[in-house]
C-alpha cells in the first residue's frame, strides 16, 4: 500500500513538473472574463480599465509626462455579428500612444502617435466579433481586449487617467454616457438603434462596399501556401479631388515582403531587412538579390508612361501614368490607377488560405488634397471580365476595401491662394500674409502677423521677393500705410487673381489669371471656383473648357481646364535677362461671362462675383479676408506713368 502510494506521489509530482516545463499555460489561450456589470447588457459591452503608471523623466511640473497602461475591452453580448467592429476612446490628458495590441487605429495612422484628441481603434487581427449564440459563448471570439501602452501629461496619482468618453463608432448604434466603475474604469452598454435603416441583412457575409473621395481595393488574385498575388487598385470618385506623382504606404504587420512588381515600383528598392531579419532564416535558398522591398512600411510610387507596354514591369490596364490620378469629371478613363505585386508570407502564415491585407493605408500627392484613410474592410471578393474574352466574370480569392476622404489636417496650410481686384478700383487685394506657411527665422526680414499691402496690377507678374519696391512706391502714391519690416509674402507655388472685370444691367464678366511660381509644371491642370449666387448665370469661358458643377445638390461651382493641347502650365522659368529681371511665371488666363437673367437680384460688387471657394488641382486655396472697395476710381494711363515714375524715385533714392 505504501509503494502504491509513494508511485501516486511520484506519478502526481512529474504530472506537475510536465506542465510546469510546458511552454505556455492555459490561462493564455482562453481570453479574461469580462466584468461582472456585463451580464445586464444585451448589446455591446464596452470598458475602458486604467490598470498602471509611473512618472517618467524629464521632470517638468508644467507637463509631467507618465506611463500609463490600460485594457479596452468589447465584448458582443446581442444577437447579431458585429462586423468591422470600431470604438471611439476620448482620451484627453494629450496621450502619446506606443502600443496597442489587437488593434490598430482606424484613421491609418502608424504607431507611435498623438491620441490627445481622442482616437478610433479598429480591430485587427479580428475585426468581426460573433454572438455567444454560434459559438457557445467563447469568449475567444465574441470578445476582444486591447491592451494600450502610452504616455500621458499632467494626470498623477493618486487621480486616474481616464478618458472623457468610450462609445461604439459603428453606424446603428445607441451609447449612453459611460459610468465608473470604481476610480479606475468606466463601461458603458451600447444597444442597436431601432431607427436605423440598412440594406444589409444579418446573413450577408460581407459588409458592402463603401463610398468616399477615394477607394483603395486590394483584391487577392492568386494564392499559393508561401505567398500571393495582389491587385491594387485606387479609384477617385471625388469630382474635384485629384493626385499628381501619388506615394502610397501601409504597414505589413506580419512580416510579409514584396518580391515583384508590376505597374508601380518600391521607393526604395531595399532587401536589406530580409537577409538580417528571420526572412533571411527562414527562406534559406531564396535569391534576396531578386526581392524588391523588406521594409515594414513601404512607400509605393507610379512608373511612368514609358513602361506601360513594357513585358517586365508594365502591361497592367491604367497603370504606368506618373502617378496621375483625375477626377471623373475631367476623364473618366483616367480616374483610377492599378498595380499587381508578389507578396511573400511568413511563418504561422504558410498556407494558400491564410491572408491578411496590410493596415495603417495613406495616399499622398503633391500640390493636392491632404486624404485620411480608414482601415481595410473586408468586401465581396471582386469580379473582373475573364482576360479570355468569354462572356463571363473571373472572381478574386478575397477582396478588401480601403476608404479615404479629404481632410485639412490641423493647422495645414494651403498649397495654393488667389487675389482679389476688380474694375472700380486700381488696388489688387493680394494673397494673404503666408497663406502657404512662412519663411523660417523670418522675424528680421518680415511681419508674419501682418495684414497683406495692398498692390499694383503690376506686381502680380513678378515674384514676391521682387515686389518690394513696386509695393513700397504705390503705398505712397495712395498713401496707403506699409508696416517696417513689410508683411511676409504667400510662399505659395500656385497663385490664381480673380478679376471682376465688368458689370452691367444684363450681364457681368470676370477674368481669372492662374500663375505657377513653382519648378514643376501642371499638365492636365483644373481649376474650380464656387460661386454662392452667380453661379446659375454661367455663359461662357473664351480660352478654357469650363462647365457648371452640382456639388451635393447644390449648383453653386465652376469647373474649368484647358482647351485641347492648351491643358499645361509651364513652370517658372528665367527671365531673357536673368541678371537683371525677375523670373517669370507659368500662366493661363481667360474671361468669364455671366448673365443676371437667372439672377436678377445679385450684386456683383458687393460680394456675390467673387467666390467664396477657390480650387486648384483639387487643394482648396486660400482666399482674401476682404474684397476690393469703389473708393479707388481709376484714372487712367496717368496713373500707370505716375507709378513707374515713383517706382524709378524711389530705387535711386535706395542707391
Amino acid at each position: 500500500m505504501a509503494l502504491n502510494q509513494s508511485y501516486d506521489l511520484f506519478f502526481i509530482f512529474n504530472l506537475s513538473l510536465l506542465f510546469a516545463l510546458l511552454p505556455f499555460s492555459f490561462s493564455q489561450t482562453v481570453a479574461d472574463a469580462p466584468s461582472p456589470a456585463a451580464d445586464t447588457c444585451n448589446g455591446i459591452f464596452l470598458s475602458y480599465a486604467y490598470t498602471s503608471g509611473t512618472k517618467l523623466k524629464p521632470t517638468d511640473p508644467k507637463h509631467q509626462p507618465y506611463r500609463f497602461e490600460s485594457v479596452l475591452t468589447v465584448l458582443n453580448n446581442g444577437d447579431e455579428k458585429l462586423k468591422s467592429w470600431r470604438v471611439f476612446v476620448g482620451f484627453k490628458n494629450d496621450e502619446y500612444l506606443v502600443s496597442a495590441s489587437n488593434a490598430v487605429l482606424a484613421d491609418g495612422t502608424s504607431l507611435p502617435a498623438n491620441v490627445g484628441n481622442g482616437t478610433v481603434f479598429a480591430g485587427y487581427p479580428m475585426t468581426d466579433l460573433k454572438t455567444a449564440i454560434e459559438t457557445a459563448g467563447d469568449l475567444n471570439q465574441i470578445q476582444v481586449q486591447v491592451k494600450l501602452l502610452g504616455t500621458q501629461f499632467g494626470v498623477a496619482a493618486p487621480s486616474v487617467p481616464l478618458p472623457e468618453t468610450i462609445h461604439l463608432a459603428n453606424d446603428g448604434f445607441l451609447c449612453p454616457k459611460p459610468s465608473l466603475q470604481g476610480k479606475s474604469e468606466m463601461q458603458v452598454c451600447c444597444t442597436k438603434d431601432p431607427k436605423f435603416k440598412t440594406n444589409v441583412t444579418v446573413e450577408d457575409e460581407f459588409l458592402p462596399r463603401q463610398s468616399g473621395d477615394l477607394t483603395i481595393m486590394y483584391d487577392v488574385t492568386r494564392t499559393y501556401d508561401s505567398n500571393y498575388w495582389a491587385q491594387v487598385t485606387i479609384s477617385n470618385h471625388n469630382p474635384l479631388g485629384r493626385l499628381d506623382n501619388w506615394k502610397l504606404s501601409f504597414d505589413w504587420m506580419r512580416d510579409e515582403f514584396i518580391y515583384t512588381m508590376k505597374g508601380a515600383y518600391p521607393y526604395v528598392v531595399d532587401s536589406s531587412d530580409c537577409i538580417f531579419g528571420p526572412q533571411g532564416q527562414h527562406y534559406r535558398d531564396l535569391d534576396f538579390g531578386n526581392v524588391l522591398n523588406c521594409e515594414r512600411r513601404p512607400t509605393i510610387i507610379d512608373l511612368p508612361l514609358t513602361k506601360a507596354n513594357d513585358t517586365t514591369m508594365g502591361m497592367i490596364p491604367k497603370c504606368c501614368r506618373n502617378g496621375t490620378i483625375l477626377p471623373p469629371t475631367m476623364d473618366p478613363s483616367k480616374s483610377s490607377s492599378v498595380f499587381q505585386m508578389q507578396v511573400f508570407k511568413m511563418p504561422p502564415d504558410l498556407n494558400r488560405s491564410e491572408l491578411s491585407p496590410p493596415q495603417n493605408w495613406k495616399i499622398n500627392g503633391t500640390l493636392n488634397p491632404n486624404y485620411k484613410c480608414g482601415p481595410p474592410v473586408r468586401v465581396s471578393p471582386s469580379q473582373f471580365p475573364d482576360p479570355s474574352g468569354l462572356p463571363s466574370n473571373t472572381t478574386v480569392v478575397a477582396s478588401w476595401q480601403v476608404v479615404c476622404n479629404i481632410t485639412r489636417p490641423k493647422n495645414a496650410s494651403p498649397k495654393c491662394c488667389v487675389s482679389f481686384s476688380a474694375y472700380f478700383n486700381e488696388s489688387v487685394v493680394p494673397c494673404p500674409t503666408c497663406a502657404c506657411g512662412c519663411p523660417r527665422n523670418s522675424a528680421n526680414t518680415c511681419r508674419a502677423n501682418a495684414t497683406a499691402v495692398l498692390v499694383p496690377p503690376e506686381a502680380l507678374l513678378v515674384p514676391f521677393e521682387n515686389r518690394t519696391a513696386i509695393t513700397r512706391a504705390w503705398a505712397d502714391l495712395k498713401h496707403f500705410t506699409v508696416p517696417n519690416p513689410m508683411p511676409c509674402g504667400d510662399s505659395c507655388g500656385v497663385s490664381i487673381n480673380w478679376h471682376l472685370y465688368s458689370d452691367f444691367s444684363r450681364g457681368w464678366s470676370a477674368r481669372i489669371t492662374i500663375f505657377n511660381w513653382d519648378e514643376t509644371a501642371f499638365p492636365d491642370w483644373f481649376a474650380a471656383v464656387q460661386l454662392n449666387k452667380a453661379t446659375p448665370g454661367f455663359q461662357k469661358m473664351y480660352s478654357f473648357n469650363g462647365t457648371a458643377l452640382e456639388l451635393n445638390g447644390v449648383n453653386n461651382t465652376i469647373f474649368m481646364q484647358g482647351l485641347p493641347g492648351l491643358n499645361y502650365i509651364v513652370a517658372e522659368t528665367d527671365a531673357a535677362n536673368p541678371q537683371k529681371d525677375p523670373r517669370v511665371p507659368g500662366k493661363q488666363q481667360t474671361v468669364i461671362s455671366f448673365t443676371k437673367k437667372t439672377t436678377p437680384s445679385i450684386n456683383i460688387a458687393a460680394g456675390d462675383g467673387f467666390p467664396s471657394k477657390v480650387f486648384f488641382n483639387g487643394e482648396e486655396c486660400a482666399l482674401p479676408s476682404m474684397l476690393p472697395t469703389n473708393s479707388g476710381n481709376r484714372k487712367g494711363s496717368m496713373t500707370v506713368i505716375l507709378i513707374l515714375l515713383a517706382v524709378l524715385v524711389f530705387m535711386l533714392v535706395q542707391q
